[in-house]
């Protein structure tokens, strides 16, 4: 079960140094699904040591089912902000009510 989380926090940096780090809206978004997926890894691995497994397992089926949807926004919007201002630089986006 270590491996499993020790994987799951290797993950969880990852995607937050992404989140953090990038200016790009399309690379933040994949570090935010990363990190979904360290959450989803985490609760596979604590599912596997209960008493009940089935309970864990569907949360994650929850939770992929949420960052699909997260995701299908995200890009849409992530596409609204190219056709609006012909960029996907968080940095160059001032304001979004213009």
């Amino acid at each position: 079960m270590t491996r499993f989380l020790v994987l799951s926090g290797l993950l969880l940096a990852i995607g937050a140094y992404g989140v953090m780090t990038r200016r790009n809206a399309i690379c933040t978004l994949l570090g935010l699904e990363i990190m979904l997926n360290a959450g989803n890894l985490n609760l596979i691995a604590f599912s596997r040591v209960s008493p009940s497994p089935a309970v864990g397992q569907t949360f994650v089926l929850f939770s992929i089912g949420i960052a699909a949807c997260e995701a299908a926004v995200g890009l849409a919007l992530i596409l609204a902000m190219w056709r609006r201002y012909r960029t996907v630089d968080i940095d160059k986006l001032v304001s979004l009510k213009e």
